[in-house]
């Protein structure tokens, strides 16, 4: 007899995968293999589901098999972008970050602009965990405050992401 959700299991780590759009061509490739190596593993990327860095992580995760879930910030899914797979209609603007925040067990954060700040704030504020590959910087006093985890490759981004959200599953 099963117990529980069934949607965890199913479609694996639901990876937030948030950065700039636009996005210059050295994130967009670092997305791309994000997205990429989120497939690879078994896990769902989450993301605002439009341009920039949100469509090279889509394009890497549908290019390897993997799924993507796009939430849209405005009235329509033909703002998706073409490798969003699942998208979700919000018209709620920016507000919609929470619920890209909220649907992810873990956060990639590629380069950003301030959509991207206000996701990474939206995050530590619920305990979802942060990876930063080549994003926003946070210091007090001289030390790094919150505790987002960086790290510098894409694999290295997805390994940690995938662990700390089985880590806070786990509670």
């Amino acid at each position: 007899m099963m117990t529980g959700p069934m949607i965890g299991p199913m479609i694996g780590p639901m990876i937030g995968v948030i950065g700039g759009d636009p996005a210059l061509e050295p994130a967009l490739r670092l997305a791309e293999e994000v997205g990429r190596e989120v497939a690879l593993r078994g896990g769902t990327v989450v993301c605002g589901g439009r341009g920039g860095v949100m469509e090279a992580a889509c394009r890497g995760a549908r290019a390897a098999g993997g799924h993507t879930i796009g939430i849209l910030p405005g009235p329509s899914r033909a703002e998706a972008n073409p490798h969003v797979e699942f998208p979700i209609v919000t018209n709620m603007g920016l507000a919609r970050n929470a619920i890209v925040v909220l649907s992810s067990e873990a956060l990639i954060a590629v380069d950003g602009g301030y959509g991207t700040l206000s996701e990474i704030a939206i995050a530590l504020q619920f305990a979802v965990p942060v990876v930063a590959l080549q994003s926003w910087l946070f210091t007090l006093d001289g030390r790094e405050e919150p505790p987002v985890v960086r790290v510098d490759t894409a694999a290295e981004a997805v390994d940690c992401a995938v662990r700390l959200a089985g880590e806070r599953a786990r509670g």
